[in-house]
């Protein structure tokens, strides 16, 4: 039966999401979501709309979203594109802006069938690449996961400044690095197509690059309803950019690709902001507070401006970290990547979950010091040669 199936398809690698067990009690700090719920308000709208109109299509273009998410961003409703979360308006991009290369010159370096992206960055960007059967363009960060500057880049010579599609994961997943505005509007500039900043921890960060999508025509920014606005469960994402971007994406879009009930919860989130930005303010607080405890104890905590944490932990290998934090009903991310195979990821939960993640961090140590040797274990390579 494999021969039925494209080669293309036969050969790719999915993405692969993390772990969603349904166990009581876990405490689940893996995906990062929102530890605090939807506003009633947005309870309510979605009850409301549970009624004959479910028999009916959605709005196609998601028009009512689309105004909302344009005057709260001084923007015309043409500007605005709207997905089935911002992965579908990731996968659009690619489809819209990247020609595909044939499997005989799958690599070549021809700008227009490039997707270009640094490492590590979001981990869907190289199978949506794959998927498209265009040419991967990755580039490492700085060993701090910090931006590399343009001219730095030309140095390096990888960096394509041609690539039909650069994507800037913006702040950094899964370091938790910012960015500013300024060192992103020099890469934006200096690159010839199209730049998509995707911002999905962006409520998050001290300063966001929204506006560089208003100021340059072949710049784009996504953004999620998931991560700061508690409707993972409804997938609605948006693309802010130039209309004739978006009028590419909104021609290759599935028809009515986003359902009727979360246009109604996007809908009604935009309308109770001030709840959202309370919450938003609760996480940034618990972030700062888990990251000052836990490198009391030992953890290297990287800078974040995200609702997690990147973090290198002591004594034993972040595998057996994350294996004993889960026989404790803590769930947090580990990659088995050369640049963060040393690192776990941890989401900002509650107060309640963070202190809660602290207690069996301590309670590890005291048992992993009793019983491991005077000679201290070595951390897992960084990957130096790929940086």
């Amino acid at each position: 039966m494999r021969s039925l199936i494209r080669p293309l398809v036969r050969a790719l690698h999915p993405y692969v999401p993390g772990e969603q067990p349904k166990i009581r009690g876990l405490i689940k700090l893996n995906t990062n979501e929102n530890p605090y719920p939807p506003s009633p308000k947005v309870l309510a709208a979605i009850t409301r709309a549970v009624d004959v109109r479910l028999r009916l299509y959605p709005n196609p273009t998601s028009q009512r979203l689309r105004e909302r998410l344009a005057r709260l961003h001084r923007c015309r409703p043409e500007q605005v594109f709207i997905g089935n979360g911002s992965d579908e308006c990731l996968a659009l991009a690619v489809r819209a802006f990247v020609e595909p290369v044939s499997a005989a010159r799958r690599g070549a370096a021809d700008p227009r069938a490039t997707v270009q992206y640094f490492r590590p960055s979001y981990s869907l960007y190289p199978v949506l690449a794959d998927t498209h059967g265009a040419a991967r363009n990755e580039v490492p960060l700085a060993p701090d996961f910090s931006l590399p500057g343009v001219a730095a880049l030309r140095r390096g010579r990888a960096w394509r400044f041609d690539a039909a599609l650069t994507l800037v994961t913006t702040p950094n997943a899964p370091s938790g690095r910012g960015y500013t505005r300024a060192d992103l509007d020099a890469l934006c500039r200096a690159q010839r197509g199209v730049v998509l900043l995707d911002e999905a921890y962006a409520d998050f960060a001290d300063e966001h690059a929204l506006p560089l999508a208003l100021e340059h025509a072949h710049v784009l920014v996504a953004r999620t309803f998931s991560k700061s606005y508690s409707l993972c469960f409804q997938r609605v994402g948006y693309v802010i950019g130039h209309p004739t971007l978006i009028a590419a994406l909104d021609a290759i879009r599935d028809s009515y690709n986003v359902n009727g009930l979360g246009q109604v919860a996007a809908e009604a989130t935009l309308a109770d902001l001030p709840y959202y930005r309370a919450h938003i303010a609760t996480i940034v607080r618990t972030r700062e507070a888990l990251g000052r405890t836990l490198a009391t104890i030992g953890f290297e905590v990287l800078p974040s401006q995200t609702n997690f944490l990147l973090v290198r932990p002591p004594v034993l290998a972040a595998r057996t970290w994350l294996e004993r934090l889960r026989d404790r009903r803590i769930l947090v991310r580990w990659f088995d990547t050369p640049e963060l195979r040393d690192a776990l990821r941890i989401t900002v939960g509650t107060d309640r979950e963070a202190a809660a993640l602290v207690r069996a961090a301590r309670q590890i140590l005291r048992d992993a010091r009793r019983s491991v040797p005077a000679t201290p274990v070595r951390r897992a390579t960084r990957g130096r040669a790929r940086r």
